[in-house]
């Protein structure tokens, strides 16, 4: 089996957000750029599977501007076999996604794609049950244990809901959305990184896999949340009921 893994580049969790100052979006000239954490987390998974003896090939994929490169090789580093980079220098929306990945998937022809629940960056949480609508395939999202059968072909996949977990019987090939209690993200090694600038990145365009980039959505402005106010103590609880009563107005 091949598994195919979506991999984003982002701003890194550790950064601090700023605003441009023309509020047309976040700034990120001169930022630390990173893999999206919870495509870490479905990388990290898809090589536990491959170590495992139920998949012989990994696939990292990843969208972009011609940065999206250090990520994917990143993710070579990690462990995946070799990478695909779809060149896009304009920001894509989740459908857009899903379609090039549409049209990887009848190229590369996965058993599995594997995918972050969603970015930090945007926190659609779209792009994978759009992939999988737009397969047909079976979906399980916000994976929290996956299990595999190799001989029926099928996984098990526990995924976190509201009144805590639900499990689903996947037959293959499907999309799984990885939750952040899967698993924990291994660190490149040294001598992985040095492996990762010989394994293939190979690059399409947009041209290529005929998908037109469309949007139906407008940024108009990007602002910063207003500033909290510091906290105060209070003496007694009549105190407290009396400034969220009279103040915050919230009883």
């Amino acid at each position: 089996m091949k598994i195919m893994v979506a991999v984003k580049r982002v701003v890194d969790y550790a950064v601090k957000i700023r605003v441009k100052p023309d509020k047309s979006g976040v700034e990120t000239q001169n930022v630390k750029m990173s893999m999206n954490p919870f495509c870490e987390i479905a990388l990290e998974e898809a090589l536990k599977i491959k170590e495992s003896g139920l998949a012989k090939e990994v696939v990292a994929v990843s969208m972009g501007p011609s940065n999206c490169v250090d990520t994917l090789r990143t993710g070579l580093a990690m462990g995946a076999d070799r990478a695909i980079h779809v060149e896009a220098s304009r920001d894509l929306v989740p459908l857009t996604v899903a379609k090039l990945l549409k049209k990887l998937v009848e190229i590369e022809n996965p058993g599995l794609l594997i995918l972050g629940k969603q970015a930090i960056d945007d926190d659609c949480n779209q792009t994978g049950q759009m992939i999988a609508g737009l397969l047909g395939w079976p979906q399980g999202t916000f994976a929290s244990k996956v299990v595999f059968d190799k001989e029926k072909q099928v996984a098990t996949v526990d995924r976190e809901v509201d009144g805590g977990l639900e499990t689903l019987c996947l037959d293959l090939p499907a999309v799984i959305t990885t939750d952040l209690r899967l698993n924990q993200p291994r660190y490149a090694t040294l001598p992985n990184i040095m492996k990762a600038k010989s394994k293939p990145i190979k690059k399409f365009t947009l041209e290529e896999l005929n998908v037109e980039i469309k949007s139906d959505i407008e940024v108009v402005q990007v602002i910063e949340p207003p500033k909290r106010k510091a906290g105060v103590i209070l003496s007694s609880v009549d105190e407290l009921i009396d400034k969220l009563k009279n103040e915050a107005h919230v009883i």
